[in-house]
């Protein structure tokens, strides 16, 4: 999987882009927690930018008809506006429209997760509900980079 996404990421001769900050709506008050996340389609652009600039991500290989996806989509978005996990940058792939992307990350089945942080790849779940256990696969993410 690794060399997959290595090969994928090298090939790639995308200038990175910044990411756009989200912004907290102009109706939220100073003592509450707003931090909303953005979910964005998949593309290798996006991906590549998230990677160079070091951002934890999160790959979901999504499918509209999957009630795992759905279940684990329950867990995840609320997971997503907590201040911990604020800063992850989440990449949605169409399991019926972007055959080749799921290809490239060697999905074979939608409700796959991938977890990054830059370009260290930090793990995989397939079908994945469990809150507890998402919790810490999103933590993953999370984590600082590893010296190396």
């Amino acid at each position: 999987m690794k060399a997959k996404i290595a090969t994928l990421v090298a090939a790639l001769s995308i200038a990175a882009l910044p990411l756009p900050a989200p912004l907290a709506p102009a109706s939220a008050r100073a003592d509450q927690v707003v931090t909303p996340f953005t979910e964005t389609h998949f593309t290798h652009a996006a991906f590549a930018a998230a990677q160079a600039a070091g951002k934890p991500i999160l790959v979901e290989i999504f499918a509209t008809w999957c009630p795992t996806c759905a279940a684990q989509k329950q867990v995840i978005d609320p997971l997503l506006k907590t201040p911990e996990f604020k800063d992850l940058v989440v990449l949605r792939v169409d399991f019926d429209g972007q055959k080749a992307v799921v290809r490239e990350f060697g999905a074979r089945m939608q409700s796959t997760l991938f977890a990054f942080r830059g370009h260290e790849a930090r793990g995989g779940v397939v079908g994945e509900t469990d809150p507890a256990a998402l919790h810490a696969f999103l933590a993953k993410a999370m984590a600082a980079p590893t010296k190396g």
